[in-house]
């Protein structure tokens, strides 16, 4: 019987992997970060993925967030949790005081609400916009066509701090043009951070300059019952 390949096994394999792909296309290997998408799955898998040196993670649910990650902070001050999952303004106090950065930030109620609650926490999260690169009408993010004036309404209206850009390019579909879209966009904005690419396509999205690549299958396995 073929023993099971743990968890650190993974993600050393997908390093390298890493490594590999982003010398390919002449880029540094330190300028992607691979970010360890834990949602589903239990505390004991982020703690064997902590073991194994990872301090990046994606969460999707602020609930589940909250009830895995805190007893982590004191162990691994270094640890970085990202918020990946659609944002509900009555979560918003939440997630200002739990997520180092927030990546799905595609709506102007949204973008007000966290304005006022950073400036009452006194704490700002890295704020990525998210873009809607297939117009999918059950998708969050915000459309290609109002991303230009949402990213600069953000900045000088709200005085957010945006940092990126996130896409979820539609299921089926050739990822590469919504890769491409979202990094001229960036371009434009002189946004230096792109979080795209996930399990099935982080290959493709290295090549087109992602800085964070969201993977939770290829390291946690399969994905367990939500929590």
């Amino acid at each position: 019987m073929t023993p099971e390949i743990t968890i650190s096994e993974r993600l050393a394999g997908i390093r390298g992997r890493i490594a590999e792909l982003a010398r390919s296309a002449g880029r540094d290997p330190d300028g992607v970060a691979l970010m360890a998408v834990s949602k589903t799955h239990p505390a004991e898998a982020v703690a064997e993925a902590l073991g194994a040196g990872q301090r990046l993670f994606g969460e999707n649910r602020v609930q589940e967030a909250e009830g895995k990650f805190p007893g982590f902070r004191a162990a691994y001050p270094d640890l970085r949790l990202h918020l990946i999952g659609p944002l509900q303004t009555n979560k918003v106090p939440e997630a200002v005081a739990l997520f180092d950065a927030i990546e799905t930030l595609d709506r102007p109620r949204l973008a007000e609400a966290l304005a006022r609650e950073m400036a009452k926490q006194n704490r700002r999260p890295d704020l990525f916009v998210e873009i809607n690169t297939g117009e999918e009408a059950q998708k969050a993010g915000i459309a290609p066509a109002e991303a230009d004036a949402f990213i600069v309404q953000c900045r000088d209206t709200w005085k957010l701090p945006v940092v990126g850009l996130m896409c979820i390019p539609p299921e089926g579909e050739n990822p590469a043009p919504h890769f491409a879209l979202l990094r001229e966009v960036a371009r434009r904005h002189g946004l230096t951070r792109l979080s795209m690419g996930m399990s099935a396509d982080y290959e493709t999205a290295i090549r087109f300059g992602s800085t964070e690549v969201r993977l939770g299958t290829a390291i946690f396995g399969a994905r367990g019952t939500p929590l």
